[in-house]
């Protein structure tokens, strides 16, 4: 009897061990007394997530001791709008350094070589990310010309990752990230469209199914990969085959489609400022630059009533959920894709369609009758 209170005590503690698996994230925020600092979960499934918050005091000492996930999971430090990107493998202890004043590029990680690695990512991207900016506001070139420069850049931009980070370490956890990077909203690696993108993005799933099978992280990014080679040969532009009898010339025609986090957002609650309607697909060539310019706008002329209302009728909602999560403007899904009767009703042929709203809610011009989209905004405003 002894013996088998004995073992059953044993089994006790040996579960209770299993259970108790964490990791510690801890370290110091320097000028940042009374900041709150959190800890978020950069999730698959539901995006970012808070798991856990310190009030910073003069010192800045946090500490974050959290259950350790059973693969790979990306995690960030956020104060405001800055923030650390982390990626946590198992039981692991990271120490990390920063200011508050830069946070995001100027800090140091100890305990993971990944984390570094992530770091150096991260500093590559906000350069480009400058650049791209200095580009898109200079008026000495045309729009068009501009697109070029900065689609030049972002090619350069891949090209150099794929050397020097994911080149021979396909199964690294950065090298998982790097295909994930956004640079405006939408994804940096197109597998959807690039054939490059999709033999780069294809060598780390292969990677990672052999080191972390089974995981979900693994599966969905296998799931990508499949469905960009059954997709591969689709065409640039979307085509939609639209009956002419059935096409009519209408004023605003409402509309109601689910965020990203399944909300219903109705067009006509819009009323009173001046939305720019945007039909279009995050797959498609030339949505990166299309978003960097609807930023642009949008920037620029939030705050004096402009609102962005943008559906998108791309086949694959995860890839959307993916795009649109950093996007500050409304973006809706809707699920019936280019057979949504939403497109005759607004006699569009092709996508990318946009069009501007006014304050009243009536439609007053449509993408092909616009010279000057922002001269257009202004005249609204």
């Amino acid at each position: 009897m002894k013996k088998t209170l004995i073992l059953l005590f044993s089994l006790v503690l040996l579960c209770q061990c299993k259970q108790e698996k964490t990791f510690c994230i801890e370290g110091c925020v320097t000028d940042a007394d009374s900041c709150v600092l959190y800890l978020e979960h950069l999730s698959l499934g539901e995006g970012t997530v808070a798991i856990d918050s310190v009030r910073l005091g003069a010192d800045g000492v946090f500490c974050f001791r959290e259950e350790a996930p059973g693969s790979p999971e990306f995690y960030r430090l956020r104060i405001g709008g800055q923030g650390i990107n982390l990626v946590i493998d198992s039981t692991e202890t990271l120490r990390v350094e920063a200011s508050l004043d830069s946070l995001s590029f100027g800090y140091s990680v100890e305990g993971s070589n990944s984390c570094d690695s992530i770091r150096l990512l991260c500093i590559k991207l906000a350069d480009t990310e400058r650049k791209a900016r200095r580009i898109s506001t200079d008026r000495n070139y045309t729009l068009q010309e501009r697109d070029s420069m900065i689609g030049s850049l972002l090619g350069q931009y891949k090209s150099e990752v794929k050397q020097d980070f994911i080149l021979n370490h396909y199964d690294a956890t950065y090298s998982y990230y790097a295909c994930f990077q956004t640079f405006g909203g939408a994804f940096i690696f197109n597998p959807y469209q690039d054939k490059s993108d999709l033999i780069w993005m294809r060598a780390v799933a292969n990677a990672w199914n052999e080191k972390y099978p089974g995981c979900p992280r693994t599966e969905n990014l296998c799931a990508i990969v499949q469905e960009c080679r059954r997709n591969q040969a689709k065409p640039r532009e979307i085509v939609l085959n639209i009956d002419g009898d059935k096409v009519r010339e209408l004023g605003i025609i409402d509309m109601t489609f689910p965020d990203i986090n399944g909300s219903e957002r109705k067009l006509s609650d819009l009323r009173g400022q001046v939305v720019l309607l945007d039909f279009m697909a995050f797959s498609m060539n030339g949505s990166t630059e299309r978003l960097l310019h609807m930023r642009e706008l949008y920037d620029k002329y939030h705050d004096r009533g402009l609102e962005i209302y943008q559906v998108s009728f791309d086949p694959n909602q995860h890839l959307w959920k993916q795009r649109c999560e950093a996007l500050p403007w409304i973006s809706v899904f809707c699920e019936e894709g280019v057979e949504s009767d939403m497109l005759q009703l607004y006699n569009i042929g092709h996508l990318p369609c946009l069009f501007l709203i006014d304050r009243n809610c009536d439609l007053q011009a449509r993408q092909e009758d616009i010279t000057d989209l922002e001269k257009a905004i202004e005249a609204l405003l």
